[in-house]
């Protein structure tokens, strides 16, 4: 049945729609017009199910993509990626957790979509270069040429350092601790000289609407927003430990953090209630 095909793939096109949108609202759109195209599609024609339902996942998220460029010209701020609350097995999987993270999505945001897209079928999910031809509607030279290009445009751009698991775990759990009570001096000692802070209201909530740099910036934005009745929660965004922000019971807007060297070297804080609704239930991502 047509169905059982599109269930049995529907984590691997959410997360191709997802690494490619940044978006985890405008990937489950994505998902729904696949849904309507391929239940009008008979099955007994279609050789390989998987790949055809990546390669109309990535047309119609290619589409969306352009759309959504001109949108986000318009955005109120700094634009920061929809978060995702995801099971922490999630992070057994290094390659899907680092694709996924907050600073892996900003640096795919910077690539052209056609470049974003083969570099997230290639390097992500593998798929064949000859697949992506068809996917994105080129020649498979010239698609190789695109994923060589991508490939360097992200080594520039990508954190050059890499952290085990638990000295990231440590660190982001410091950053939590010291902010929870006030420890000005741990707080400061978890964050590196030239850290980034950038936050994500979306006009809606009160956000700095520039990135903060350096230490001394930083905390003083962060001592002067952050509430006395504030609680912070540990919980597992995009493959990684994060915080949730909660006052009076409300969720109020989770931050997520590149760790290198055993500080934090990038901040991100997304309070923009639009954004904030795939937080209150898991999400299932996979690259099979």
């Amino acid at each position: 049945m047509s169905t059982e095909h599109f269930v049995t793939h529907r984590n691997l096109l959410f997360t191709v729609a997802y690494e490619m949108l940044g978006s985890a609202a405008d990937a489950e759109d994505v998902l729904q017009e696949v849904w309507l195209r391929w239940a009008e599609v008979p099955v007994e024609e279609v050789r390989d199910p998987r790949a055809y339902l990546v390669r109309v996942t990535t047309r119609l998220a290619l589409n969306r993509l352009r759309t959504l460029a001109r949108r986000r010209e318009d955005y109120v701020g700094t634009w920061l990626p929809e978060p995702v609350l995801t099971a922490p097995d999630v992070a057994q999987d290094v390659e899907l957790a680092d694709s996924v993270s907050t600073a892996m999505l900003l640096v795919l945001e910077t690539l052209p979509p056609t470049e974003r897209a083969v570099f997230v079928l290639r390097e992500v999910f593998d798929v064949p270069y000859a697949e992506i031809a068809e996917a994105v509607e080129k020649s498979e030279p010239a698609v190789r040429q695109i994923a060589s290009r991508a490939r360097a445009h992200v080594a520039e751009r990508r954190p050059r350092t890499s952290v085990s698991a638990a000295e990231r775990d440590a660190v982001i759990e410091r950053f939590r601790a010291a902010t929870e009570t006030g420890d000005l001096q741990s707080l400061m000692d978890v964050l590196a000289p030239d850290v980034v802070l950038m936050t994500d209201g979306g006009g809606k909530v009160q956000a700095a609407l520039n990135p903060i740099y350096g230490r001394d910036k930083v905390l003083r934005f962060l001592t002067a927003v952050t509430p006395e009745a504030l609680e912070m929660e540990p919980v597992w965004l995009n493959g990684s430990p994060a915080i949730q922000f909660v006052i009076a019971g409300r969720r109020d807007g989770v931050g997520t953090m590149l760790v290198e060297d055993g500080v934090v070297t990038r901040l991100f804080l997304v309070r923009n209630p639009d954004k904030l609704d795939r937080v209150a239930g898991e999400v299932p991502l996979a690259r099979l």
